[in-house]
């Protein structure tokens, strides 16, 4: 449950063009927008560092401060390089902490190899990784925890078996949504057993001495 906030301190900054921003990131600082609530956008850079660190902390709520009072705000998005995962630019969004909102948390399942009907060798399938949900700013929990260690072969979970922090209201049709499957071993098919009887074939060495002989007389 994100119980606290996590302090960020940000520099206000003028929109600049893609130069200007190669040389921030440059410098150890990513630019990034704060916007939402009643007051305006405002454009800034955090250092790159504490901002890796304020993400990775516990609790979804980030106190950001440009030297005055904090403004609370959570992560809307951000871009990462693709190659070195690096943050390229982030989007702050204010919140109101008295006021519910709407966010997208990971579902987690835990006790999958403890399940009879994996032990039977079936296999388990989560379908379902990510779930809609709306809390307040600082009740959203950084998951949501399953356990299926007790699941057999053929069980299907809903979203209906799965239990929520207090305070947290799921958004998907409780019903409709399937979070995981325990499906029967997967048997050899018709279609994969002449497969590998041609793969067996086709491995053998084929004597042609005769047909060559023939030719030659």
């Amino acid at each position: 449950m994100a119980s606290q906030t996590t302090k960020l301190s940000i520099s206000p900054r003028e929109p600049e063009g893609s130069r200007a921003t190669r040389r921030l990131r440059r410098s150890g600082r990513v630019p990034g927008i704060l916007y939402g609530g009643d007051a305006e956008p405002v454009t800034f850079s955090a250092d790159a560092r504490e901002l890796r660190h304020a993400l990775a902390a516990t609790g979804a709520v980030l106190e950001v401060t440009d030297g005055g009072s904090g403004t609370p705000a959570i992560l809307k998005s951000a871009q990462y390089h693709p190659v070195r995962g690096e943050t390229m630019h982030v989007d702050l969004l204010r919140v109101d902490l008295n006021v519910a909102i709407h966010a997208v948390v990971p579902l987690e399942l835990t006790g999958g190899d403890d399940a009879p009907g994996v032990k039977e060798g079936g296999v388990l399938e989560q379908i379902t990784r990510e779930l809609n949900i709306e809390a307040l700013p600082n009740a959203i929990p950084e998951s949501i925890v399953h356990d299926v260690s007790n699941m057999d072969i053929n069980d299907t979970i809903t979203l209906a078996d799965v239990a929520v922090p207090e305070g947290v209201t799921l958004l998907d049709d409780a019903e409709e949504t399937t979070v995981a499957t325990l499906t029967p071993p997967r048997l050899a098919t018709d279609e994969d057993e002449i497969e590998e009887e041609t793969e067996r074939v086709g491995d053998e060495p084929i004597d042609v001495s005769g047909d060559a002989a023939a030719s030659d007389a």
